[in-house]
């Protein structure tokens, strides 16, 4: 389909110099993980894929926090494609909602292809792809690795979320640990199972070698 490749070379051209755990390989990973869930379900592929491939067009972090460029971009982007405006509200509006925010942000549109992408991107916060994410966006902002004399805040609000600057490892305990029970498809449950037990045994390992145990 000519819109999905002409996507693809938008977004490719549009990261090319984005940080690493938030590049076109993490769309490309989104963009596959959302296809193998989306064959489970009832969905409208085409919004599917061109959510996956914009929906970090222009992640908030990376722009002051301001999460009006990414929708903003899409929407110009598919309105320069002639894609039909209903196609684009609701690629835009997935946009808009997919992101953690704290865990505490409630959703304001629901749909089965927010779902589908929403899980798609979550699974690749997890696993061995996710800890290398973490550690990389850590260091981009030069975080400490882990810190014993600060303790994770679980009860942040979307401001104080968006605005931590706590040890890389806090990550864990305020977002990725809590991925698993926030999934929407059966598919993604499954696959989040396998990737959250391997950060299970990270944090294991990680804590024995900081103590000097191992």
């Amino acid at each position: 389909m000519k819109i999905i490749h002409d996507t693809i070379r938008f977004v490719k051209e549009k990261l090319q110099n984005a940080e690493g755990g938030h590049d076109w390989f993490h769309i490309e990973r989104v963009y596959k993980n959302a296809l193998l869930i989306a064959e489970e379900e009832e969905c409208d592929l085409t919004v599917v894929k061109l959510a996956a491939l914009l929906h970090d067009i222009a992640d908030s972090k990376f722009h002051n926090g301001d999460e009006t460029i990414g929708p903003q971009i899409a929407r110009e982007f598919l309105e320069s494609q002639k894609v039909s405006e209903v196609i684009i509200s609701h690629v835009i509006a997935i946009i808009e909602n997919i992101s953690f925010k704290g865990g505490n942000f409630e959703k304001n549109f629901h749909s089965k292809e927010l779902e589908i992408v929403q899980d798609a991107d979550r699974l690749d916060a997890i696993g061995a792809i996710g800890i290398a994410r973490t550690f990389n966006y850590g260091g981009f902002k030069n975080r400490p690795l882990y810190d014993p004399n600060i303790q994770p805040n679980l009860n942040m609000n979307k401001d104080e979320y968006k605005n931590s600057e706590a040890p890389t490892l806090n990550h864990f305990y305020e977002k990725l640990l809590l991925l698993k029970d926030k999934m929407n498809t059966e598919t993604g449950k499954k696959i989040a199972q396998k990737r959250h037990d391997f950060m299970i045994t990270f944090l294991s390992q990680f804590y024995a070698e900081w103590d000097g145990e191992v």
